[in-house]
């Protein structure tokens, strides 16, 4: 794990937006495209905009979701509403785009078809909740088990979290493994309390350990006060 500090958000988005754009040029240096997995939520708001602007070959990138809420995609919570409105503009335009969910009407067929569009990405971008989930692989979830088992098949899962609204599209630990690099993007004291706590001792209690504990794949923390 490689921990970078920032003192302030903007300094954390400028340079995350950098790193990203980076990896990006170089996947399609490396083999002509690229595949981006983002979460969602209010945080990476300025991240997406910033990403908009990058001057990187956008016709050749895929963005995807690393979990989406199963709603429809003009819901205010829609993960993929975010990404349009704030990541898929300007120089980003061009850039394919694959959602989790088309309709929220069937969360399995959702889920089977969401599994067969998978493609490894070349960067996913995590985030991580005050209960250290992160996805959408929630403490307490009934299919935690199967979202953190290294060796599931589905890269993609239906999640029912206890301790948040709406049922959630996720990818799976599994999945997330066969990335070319994962960052994760994290503000504030009680965030970075617990993911030193994580940092201690796997434990289903804090899914976001078991990222931390694996040597499978890069990671990095970006963490700003």
């Amino acid at each position: 794990m490689n921990w970078l500090e920032f003192p302030e958000a903007k300094q954390q988005t400028d340079a995350l937006a950098n790193s990203v754009a980076s990896r990006l040029s170089a996947a399609i240096e490396s083999r002509g495209n690229a595949v981006l997995a983002v979460s969602g939520g209010k945080s990476p708001i300025p991240f997406f905009q910033l990403m908009a602007e990058m001057a990187i070959d956008w016709k050749r990138i895929t963005i995807t979701l690393v979990d989406e809420r199963f709603v429809a995609p003009d819901h205010p919570d829609s993960n993929a509403g975010l990404v349009r409105a704030h990541l898929l503009q300007n120089r980003a335009a061009p850039a394919r785009f694959l959602p989790l969910v088309r309709e929220a009407k069937d969360i399995d067929a959702e889920v089977a078809a969401a599994c067969r569009d998978f493609v490894a990405p070349d960067v996913a971008i995590l985030g991580m909740g005050e209960d250290g989930h992160t996805a959408s692989l929630f403490p307490g979830a009934p299919e935690l088990t199967a979202g953190l088992d290294p060796a599931n098949a589905h890269p993609i899962l239906a999640v029912t979290p206890q301790t948040a609204p709406h049922r959630r599209i996720s990818m799976s630990y599994a999945a997330l493994l066969q990335s070319g690099s994962l960052i994760l993007s994290i503000q504030g004291a009680k965030k970075r309390e617990i993911l030193e706590a994580a940092s201690r001792a796997v434990s289903d209690t804090l899914p976001i350990s078991y990222f931390l504990a694996q040597d499978k794949v890069p990671l990095d923390v970006y963490w700003s006060a």
